[in-house]
């Protein structure tokens, strides 16, 4: 399921976004609908509220929006802001990146796909300032699906006309499911932190969420991989749709239950934050009592990732995937570790940058191989999923290209 921003602007086809949003339901994604002020003149919004089973957002100011900032926890949520219908004036404020409501502000903060849905008069649509607006847009990445030619609101004949709404629902669907690039690969992932026991109360842990590891493995099942998940103690719902989830706590309870896969897989990402030093004694069978000062002696756990790559073999399979959260020099220490480790690729970051630390919903990293060094900017932690899995598929080529090459 994907969650869907559907901004209705200020047309006579609003009423036809509606349909949009039943068709999309139906197609298993949650709705949220935004209205701007004008499209509430076309239709009321309990009629998306009985569509979405969701309160509708119609302005900026509403009571409540501001203390959790709205327009920026849907900007992070969103899979895709679709535009029904997409007026001339919300094509140019898009355009011109003017933010006075909270549809045009959803659209300057959000790294969603954008999909729009022109409607207008003819002489409207062809009007030079609304061509090049639409240039404009398409050079930034926006999607439109071309409105239609026949009778208009207005009287007119001409293009202009909304798009049917089985078209609109299914242009939006094609966008929200990839394609199955990775079918037939088998996956396997780590995600969130591990717990070292002291006491039956205390632990050993780290900050870690899970996130990022589950959005990895959510792409790779989106685009078709079997996906095999060890996850270790989050608060945070894993992702759907994966062949099996292990729940461990402990850096040994994970380290057993990835050596328990790793001949299945074809591609393993380590995301979890696995711990590297755990009590010496085990934890202990009472709870610690206060008093003094402790003395706690700890032993390095077992490097997961780095028995995985130097136990693999000459053919590098499967391919490995590192993660380094780093407070300084990531990229440097991540190139370290890739040499090290004997993988094919670092996932580095520096955890004290704003945005991407710990339990965030983005993140800013640098993909390190030892053919290059590629930075990416400050990223939904979705999009650098498919960062990471566009890397990996490049370096399965790469290997197989290479297997091919030997005598």
């Amino acid at each position: 399921m994907s969650f869907v921003c559907l901004g209705v602007s200020g047309g006579i086809g609003a009423y036809k976004a509606v349909e949009v949003a039943r068709l999309l339901q139906k197609r298993g994604h949650e709705i949220q609908a935004v209205m701007t002020r004008s499209a509430r003149k076309f239709v009321g919004p309990l009629t998306f509220e009985s569509i979405t089973h969701r309160p509708v957002i119609t302005g900026q100011f509403a009571p409540g929006i501001n203390s959790n900032v709205e327009h920026i926890q849907l900007a992070s949520s969103a899979d895709l802001l679709l535009i029904v219908p997409a007026t001339a004036n919300i094509i140019g404020k898009f355009a011109n990146g003017i933010a006075d409501d909270f549809l045009t502000s959803l659209h300057l903060a959000t790294r969603a796909p954008i999909l729009m849905a022109p409607a207008m008069n003819t002489n409207m649509w062809d009007h030079p300032a609304v061509q090049d607006n639409l240039t404009r847009l398409v050079a930034r990445g926006v999607r439109f699906v071309d409105p239609g030619d026949g009778y208009l609101a207005c009287g007119w004949i001409g293009k202009g006309r909304l798009a049917e709404p089985e078209s609109i629902a299914e242009a939006a669907d094609r966008l929200l499911r990839p394609a199955q690039t990775m079918a037939g690969q088998k996956v396997l992932v780590t995600a969130g932190p591990t717990y070292e026991d002291l006491d039956p109360v205390r632990y050993i842990g780290n900050r870690s969420s899970g996130r990022m590891g589950f959005a990895i493995a959510e792409a790779a099942a989106a685009r078709g991989a079997d996906v095999r998940l060890v996850m270790g103690p989050t608060s945070v719902t894993p992702p759907t749709g994966l062949r099996e989830i292990a729940r461990v706590r402990s850096a040994a309870e994970m380290h057993g239950a990835v050596m328990a896969w790793r001949d299945w897989a074809d591609v393993i990402v380590m995301a979890a934050a696995v711990a590297d030093y755990t009590p010496a004694s085990g934890p202990g069978g009472e709870k610690i009592a206060k008093g003094g000062p402790i003395d706690l002696s700890l032993m390095r756990t077992r490097d997961i990732l780095m028995e995985l790559g130097t136990t693999r073999g000459s053919e590098r399979h499967p391919v490995l995937v590192g993660f380094a959260a780093e407070t300084s020099h990531a990229v440097v220490k991540a190139q370290d570790k890739l040499a090290r480790k004997q993988v094919d690729l670092i996932v580095a970051n520096d955890v004290t940058a704003p945005g991407a630390g710990f339990d965030v919903e983005t993140n800013q990293v640098a993909l390190v191989s030892a053919s290059d060094v590629r930075e990416l900017p400050l990223l939904p932690k979705r999009d650098v999923a498919g960062a990471i899995l566009d890397r990996v598929q490049e370096l399965r080529v790469q290997e197989r290209a290479r297997l091919a090459e030997r005598p």
